[in-house]
């Protein structure tokens, strides 16, 4: 997992798909329309959405395994909660078409990352993950996006 705001990206040498994944996102305006956007076909995508954020007794922990995930939020704010996948139980087992297995709610809680404008969480396979959680501030609305990069391309 890395947390950092968007202008520090160059810190992290991944190559080129890494810099495409911010060039798009250091472009993305706060009206962008919610849609997929392809940058690379099915290799390098970015989904941007909006959600109210809510309770983490109701949001799901998930992880990937084709993909890096890169979240930004572009306005609002929300919570992610993480751990490694390795401490977790898994709920619903690896989906290959959804790339995605979901896992139960530990007893010992998740460390959280809140997320504003300008920050970016980047979570690879080993970290489970659990989005669109409210900070403290309460349930807010929330206009985000996902850039999906292929493991394969870093």
């Amino acid at each position: 997992m890395i947390v950092d705001r968007l202008h520090n990206y160059k810190l992290y040498p991944f190559g080129s798909a890494w810099q495409l994944a911010f060039d798009f996102l250091l472009s993305l305006p706060p009206d962008a329309e919610e849609k997929k956007y392809p940058l690379l076909g099915n290799d390098l995508f970015a989904i941007v959405m909006s959600y109210q954020t809510g309770s983490p007794e109701t949001a799901e922990i998930e992880a990937h395994r084709k993909y890096l995930d890169i979240q930004a939020v572009i306005t609002g704010e929300e919570g992610i909660g993480w751990s490694q996948v390795e401490d977790l139980e898994i709920d619903t087992p690896y989906d290959a078409a959804k790339d995605a297995e979901l896992y139960k709610h530990p007893a010992q809680g998740l460390l959280r990352v809140d997320l504003f404008p300008g920050d970016f969480m980047a979570l690879f396979p080993h970290d489970a993950h659990m989005p669109s959680i409210m900070t403290q501030q309460g349930s807010v609305f929330t206009k985000k996006v996902v850039v999906k990069v292929g493991m394969h391309l870093l």
